[in-house]
């Protein structure tokens, strides 16, 4: 049973900071990356390493977000909240002030607990408050990552022209991140259930391990089959060793028979096409708009700045619609909601892979395509969350992020695929125009399959 908190002001106080906490996630997660070309410029890192400056995060984040997870279960989702804090603004802070590359990765690293806040504070507001409130505490979180992923990417880019200088534009997610630390001790309350028992060490290592070889292995494949092909074999492995692991163990880090029922697994399944279809269409979109049409044949010339304003719309209906899932789902269930989400994106990429020559088309998609998406970002982990006991709240919605994480990795190599065989005649390694519309029509299936898989789950008893 949860203790709610009675004070409405108390509850807005402490939601309204939990917010700021998204926020700083969103910019500083999307404000590194229309920097990276030219941190590599002036730290003289390789385009191919670059690629290890995201990577990394991701790493990190598999390993971070299950042990942070249940540890919350077990100890107080507030104080690893705290930690996860600490080690964000020591990354951050790390990144911005890096005199080389492998000082660069280790604050890169640092940043892995981005990932598991939002799952520690789902936690939080779902120990503490009614059904309800909740639901739309948990909107409000979503809506604030995906509008700090907007600031991130526009006003880091704004302020990078004007001070000419990534390493110093990089301050200023650092100083918020810093900011955060103390702000997290004035009134965030710890959780008032935790779960009894310990926490699975050996779980922990080979599910993380397992992690880590698979996203690395498919992170290689563009530049190393032969490695790369090793890696994703031991990450398979590892994870059929950490299944047989987890259902053997009396107390395990996720209970995966509670996880595999129709109640569930099909929202599990929407998350990791959901990854997919989000990370894996980022790239290629501002690729397609930085192409020279008069030697690819399409593409605009866009500069960094310009494809950031032309994502504008995108981002602004993502946290629109993100902020009224509560409100959309309040009135037709959420499982429906998120089938029309997932429909409408699907549908939208369909229409794109046709219709893609002008600029005010690809505008026109970005609005439906941002909302429903801002609606899915929104209604997943309210769906996923309410399907495990109060107790284990941590680890089911820290799970639902590796597991997206997971389809963002596995869209980068999918994806970094297909433009590189589909490319230009003449050796030059231009992506042909059909390459991406190969990538926007798997992501429409993908979409259109995942609205299927959901509206055959069962309701949860």
């Amino acid at each position: 049973m949860t203790t709610p908190i009675l004070d409405r002001q108390k509850v807005s106080a402490v939601v309204g900071l939990l917010v700021f906490f998204e926020i700083t996630s969103g910019f500083i997660q999307l404000g590194v990356a229309p920097l990276l070309p030219d941190l590599g410029t002036e730290m003289n890192i390789s385009d191919a390493n670059l690629n290890w400056v995201i990577s990394v995060q991701l790493l990190a984040a598999a390993v971070s977000v299950p042990a942070f997870g249940r540890l919350g279960d077990l100890y107080g989702h507030r104080r690893m909240l705290r930690i996860a804090l600490a080690c964000v603004a020591a990354g951050s802070l790390l990144v911005a002030l890096a005199p080389n590359l492998p000082m660069l990765l280790a604050g890169r690293a640092l940043l892995g607990p981005l990932a598991a806040l939002l799952p520690l504070e789902i936690a939080l507001v779902r120990d503490r408050l009614p059904v309800e409130l909740a639901r739309r505490a948990i909107a409000r979180l979503v809506g604030a990552l995906t509008l700090g992923g907007l600031l991130g990417g526009v006003i880091t880019a704004g302020l990078y022209q004007v001070i000419g200088d990534a390493r110093l534009t990089l301050l200023v997610p650092a100083a918020l991140a810093i900011i955060c630390v103390p702000i997290s001790f004035l009134a965030v309350p710890e959780t008032s259930q935790l779960a009894t028992g310990k926490l699975d060490v050996p779980g922990v290592v080979l599910l993380s391990g397992s992690m880590v070889a698979l996203l690395t292995g498919i992170s290689l494949f563009s530049s190393t089959t032969g490695l790369a092909g090793v890696l994703v074999v031991i990450g398979l492995a590892g994870f059929a060793g950490w299944v047989v692991l987890e259902l053997r163990t009396e107390e395990p880090l996720v209970d995966l028979r509670a996880l595999t029922g129709r109640h569930v697994a099909p929202f599990f399944l929407c998350s990791f096409v959901f990854g997919i279809v989000y990370f894996g269409s980022q790239a290629p979109d501002a690729t397609f708009l930085a192409a020279d049409r008069d030697t690819a044949g399409y593409g605009f010339g866009f500069t960094a700045l310009q494809i950031s304003l032309v994502a504008l719309p995108a981002a602004v209906s993502a946290v629109a619609g993100s902020t009224l899932t509560a409100v959309i789902a309040g009135r037709f269930g959420y499982r429906p909601t998120l089938i029309a989400a997932f429909l409408m994106i699907g549908a939208t990429f369909l229409a794109q892979a046709l219709l893609h020559d002008e600029v005010w088309q690809l505008l026109a998609f970005k609005i439906p395509v941002g909302f429903a998406a801002g609606v899915a970002l929104g209604a997943m982990p309210t769906v996923i969350a309410e399907t495990a006991p109060p107790s284990r709240t941590g680890i089911t919605t820290a799970l639902y992020n590796n597991v997206k994480t997971l389809g963002g990795a596995v869209a980068g190599a999918v994806v970094a695929a297909i433009l590189a065989t589909l490319v230009l005649p003449g050796g030059d390694d231009t992506p042909r125009e059909s390459a991406y519309v190969v990538v926007w029509l798997m992501c429409g299936v993908l979409c259109l399959g995942a609205a299927l898989t959901a509206r055959f789950a069962r309701r949860a008893e």
